[in-house]
């Protein structure tokens, strides 16, 4: 079932971006095993980015929320694709600060000051890269400062984990409302109204058996003219993607001369994917085969950089020798 929603009012002034995303906060949480702070504070990156994924126009498009403070979280990185895939990991996944007067996560704290970082890489040559600095350390909070700052997009960000004792989360949601540049008049003041009164979004989405209902939930009080309406139904999920022959790839940015010192100085090596905390293991054997491609590429690369400067020098290149 799908667990997400994009949506237009009746007037064309508004778009909504809407999802229920407990399933991939619980496995991200469930595979970091975070502690309760820490799977508010990583919850809600991974909702924000989800909801920005959907804002996505191809499947392979992806986009990267990087919150970095000097508070005790450290950081928090969470990626989405427009295939509807998200993963994400938090830094300190034990972090535990004391609540809010009202009782509420301390999230801001947790973060810090500090920067938010957004890549949007969208198969163009240069990702597109905006950053701000945090204005609260709250993660719906300075998303929409985000939106405003970098995109000049006027738009409104709740983001929400509600849990229980014998569930650590039992329900993740999430919403995004911008703007459109033909709104109506009265357009604004009727989504602050509607959202004045909401209250906490994932209490809401506790009850909910699917996204159009947690939007009727959400807007369902917007007057006639703007009432909200379905335009496409999609799904996120948790998805890593790591693989062995990705993390090959990883190694080999090493180069031959660190390859070739783990293999003197340890003989393996092992790598441990952040996001899903999977181990991947190289031993001898492999790091020998890894060394041999770099040495080989390098060697390619070295003979390119030959052929190039003699043909800028108008000189013909020595053919290469067979083995």
């Amino acid at each position: 079932m799908n667990n997400s929603i994009i949506a237009i009012d009746q007037s064309g002034s508004f778009r909504v971006y809407l999802t229920l995303s407990t399933d991939a906060v619980a496995e991200a949480c469930r595979i970091h095993e975070t502690s309760p702070l820490a799977t508010q504070a990583l919850g809600r990156v991974l909702t924000g980015a989800g909801l920005m994924g959907l804002m996505l126009k191809e499947p392979k498009d992806r986009i990267t929320l990087q919150f970095k403070g000097d508070g005790p979280a450290r950081e928090i990185l969470a990626t989405a694709y427009g295939s509807g895939d998200v993963k994400g990991y938090i830094s300190n996944r034990l972090l535990d600060l004391p609540p809010k007067e009202d009782g509420s996560p301390d999230v801001g704290s947790a973060i810090g000051i500090g920067v938010l970082t957004v890549i949007k890489d969208v198969g163009l040559k240069e990702p597109y890269v905006g950053r701000i600095d945090l204005s609260s350390g709250e993660i719906a909070d300075d998303l929409t400062m985000y939106f405003f700052l970098s995109e000049q997009q006027s738009s409104s960000v709740a983001l929400g984990v509600s849990s229980a004792p014998d569930c650590p989360v039992k329900a993740a949601a999430g919403f995004i409302v911008q703007m459109l540049p033909d709104a109506v008049d009265g357009a604004a003041e009727a989504l602050e109204n509607a959202l004045a009164g909401l209250g906490s979004l994932s209490r809401l989405a506790e009850d909910c058996d699917g996204p159009r209902e947690l939007l009727d939930k959400v807007f369902g009080t917007l007057p006639a003219e703007f009432s909200v309406s379905a335009l496409e139904e999609r799904n996120i999920r948790w998805h890593c993607g790591c693989s062995m022959e990705r993390l090959e790839q990883v190694m080999l940015t090493l180069g031959a001369d660190e390859l070739r010192r783990l293999l003197e100085e340890d003989g393996e090596a092992e790598l441990t994917c952040q996001f899903c905390r999977s181990r991947y293991h190289f031993d001898r054997a492999h790091l020998e085969m890894l060394l041999r491609v770099s040495t080989q590429a390098a060697q390619i690369k070295e003979e390119r950089r030959k052929r190039y400067e003699a043909q800028q020098k108008g000189e013909a290149p020595e053919p290469r020798k067979s083995n």
